[in-house]
């Protein structure tokens, strides 16, 4: 994609906020260090609730305490070392202090989760070539197994009680690394994103005056080791708001809808795809009084997102639908409420201060409103870049033609813009398919499966056949576990797409898989068996010749191990193309008269092979045709070609 020139955005009307009082976060604040930040806060907000974990809660005066024992830590262990240091912590709590620890004694810091695949994580540990790791008790074990050993290795659980506990006052500068993020591989290899002091403050600062947030907030944090968790931390830690923690690993997804109710958390702060586990299974009486702004991002959000929201929460909530990305702050917000007109996809809004955005075409040039293109950010305060990969970063990062300070970063994602600049996200570029000749945006299909009642959600992916074509793979979730209907779903599914946007096959699961920043692993999703279309409940297999042959026609043809008798092509993930070539193929076989035009009402291997029966040109034909045909499916096509002709000629002869 070539550089091009972004035009300010369209955007004609102001951001709407909460209706919340607000302490001004300002310009002349992100001229500073995180840590300064955040010891502002400790020092005006001492015995105010900071963060709490489980049971266990820390007031500001306390954890900046924390904090500090573990910079002087950090200082008296060699802490002249310029590398990041890592963070291998097993806890919310412990990484939030050791990341607060890092930062004041002037190092950046980089997060991993434990949890990783180990070679993955090692890689990670040694990319950042890091002489000092942070881990508390519970990851002490995991640390080691890293390769850790070869570091200095400081477990924050077992730090002297009379380490200082004073701020140790080192000077750092506004545009120094902060920290490193390690994206989570979902749309490819993980990278390690860069964040200065002054480009994460000026964020903080963005989101804190468009939602209003005050001291009084309690703001979720449900996964503690990627660059949304860090930004959680920081918009609540920067502002004297108390931070509440969850694993939802340790603790299900299931019970996030009681936690956030006894917990009071006022700002529910997560991506798409948690969004809806911590609603789903709710009676209609639950409620949130105390939710007053639901934040949601990092995955296209759909209209079935906002009616669970209007369901399950007061008036008084709002619904903010985001655009921010691991390489940029938050690009644009969507504020719904309980009245706001909303179409199948939902906006992510307009953009706020310090963004800029186009949509270019596949040539680097803007499009027209309405036009799908990826979307670009141009910003002074983007990711500084990528760990180590500095190509990668020159190809993504476009600098400023006339050397200002503002640059453009190509997300990869697609989107478009309404005549006034709101932006509606749609997807990944590498989300599109061609199918048939035709593209497809992937998620026009989830969108589509998300509209039929029994289905709860749904994830759509491309993967190739025998032949190197794509098509459509839909694994779903329904709303009751083994209420299988792919039948139905094909149909339903027909009377809003066209046949070539119908997946080929579907995977029914419990539960869809989630990456360790809560969206969905697309990665992870399993192969679907060669047989994963049919889900008849009572299988009847082929029983004449006629029918095996037809079976294998298909089997051929649909790359499905064993369509069973009364299977219906189209619901088998058959489309017509497809049944062209079975139509040629059968055809090609028996000679019928009339000849076979369409599979039309013959759309089981049943009737198709009773249609061949009763149209074959010589009465026993096609049955000699059939022992033929199976006798001899081990050779080559030419050999099945010649043993046909010859058996045609001796039943014409006779």
């Amino acid at each position: 994609m070539q550089r091009a020139k972004l035009k300010p955005s369209m955007n004609s009307r102001q951001v709407s906020a909460p209706p919340a009082p607000l302490v001004e976060f300002k310009i002349e604040d992100t001229h500073q260090t995180i840590a300064q930040r955040f010891e502002q806060q400790a020092r005006r907000y001492a015995n105010r609730l900071a963060v709490k974990y489980k049971q266990r809660a820390l007031t500001y005066g306390e954890l900046n305490g924390a904090a500090n024992r573990v910079a002087h830590a950090i200082l008296k262990h060699g802490g002249a070392a310029q590398a990041p240091i890592a963070l291998v912590c097993g806890t919310a709590l412990s990484t939030i202090v050791a990341s607060l620890g890092a930062l004041k004694a002037g190092k950046a810091f980089a997060p991993l989760d434990p949890r990783l695949p180990p070679a993955l994580a090692k890689q990670i540990l040694a990319s950042l070539e890091s002489r000092m790791v942070l881990t508390d008790e519970k990851s002490l074990i995991r640390a080691r197994q890293l390769g850790a050993n070869s570091n200095k290795r400081i477990n924050i659980d077992k730090l002297n009680a009379g380490e200082a506990a004073e701020n140790p006052g080192v000077k750092t500068a506004p545009d120094a690394l902060a920290y490193i993020s390690f994206t989570s591989g979902s749309t490819g290899a993980p990278k390690g994103v860069m964040w200065n002091h002054h480009s994460e403050l000026f964020g903080i600062r963005t989101k804190t005056n468009a939602l209003r947030i005050v001291a009084n907030d309690r703001i979720s944090l449900l996964r503690a080791h990627n660059v949304g968790a860090a930004r959680d931390m920081f918009l609540a830690l920067l502002n004297g708001a108390a931070l509440i923690t969850a694993d939802v690993d340790e603790s299900g997804l299931a019970a996030l809808g009681k936690w956030l109710r006894d917990e009071q958390v006022s700002i529910f702060s997560c991506v798409a795809t948690i969004f809806r586990h911590a609603v789903h299974g709710l009676s209609g009486g639950d409620r949130f009084p105390a939710v007053r702004l639901i934040h949601v991002g990092g995955e296209p959000i759909f209209k079935a997102d906002v009616e669970l929201y209007r369901k399950y929460f007061s008036d008084d909530c709002l619904f903010v639908s985001r655009y921010s990305i691991s390489e940029t702050q938050a690009v644009s917000y969507f504020f719904i409420n309980k009245n706001t007109a909303i179409e199948d996809r939902v906006p992510v809004g307009y953009s706020l201060e310090g963004n800029e955005i186009a949509i270019l075409d596949d040539c680097g040039k803007p499009v027209a409103p309405r036009e799908i293109g990826e979307i670009a950010v141009r910003s002074a305060y983007l990711a500084a870049g990528y760990w180590r990969q500095p190509a990668l970063t020159k190809a993504k990062f476009l600098a400023d033609p006339k050397g200002g300070a503002a640059r453009t970063y190509l997300t990869g994602d697609l989107g478009y813009q309404s005549p006034d600049g709101c932006l509606v996200h749609v997807g990944r570029k590498d989300f599109q398919a061609k199918i048939r000749g035709h593209r497809v945006e992937v998620t026009a299909v989830e969108t589509a499966l998300l509209e039929i009642a029994s289905i709860r959600q749904a994830i759509v992916i491309t993967r190739k056949d025998a032949a190197g074509a794509d098509r459509l793979i839909a694994y779903v979730v329904p709303r009751e576990i083994g209420a299988s209907k792919v039948g139905k779903w094909r149909s339903q599914l027909k009377t809003r797409l066209p046949d070539y946007m119908v997946p080929a096959a579907f995977v029914v699961l419990d539960r869809l898989p989630v990456n360790a920043g809560g969206k969905i692993a697309r990665r992870a999703l399993p192969e679907p068996s060669e047989d994963q279309a049919a889900f008849h409940a009572r299988f009847l297999a082929p029983r004449t010749a006629v029918e095996k042959v037809v079976a294998r026609v298909w089997s051929d043809t649909l790359k499905i191990a064993k369509p069973g008798l009364h299977d219906d092509f189209f619901e088998l993930g058959g489309d017509s193309l497809q049944a062209a070539q079975i139509v040629a193929r059968i055809q090609e076989l028996f000679r019928l008269d009339p000849p076979l035009l369409s599979l039309g009402a013959a759309s089981s291997v049943d009737k198709l092979a009773r249609f061949v029966v009763d149209h074959e040109t010589v009465p026993g034909q096609a049955g000699k045709i059939a022992t033929v045909f199976l006798r001899v499916e081990s050779l080559s096509d030419a050999d099945v070609m010649a043993a046909l002709e010859s058996d045609k000629k001796s039943a014409n002869d006779g």
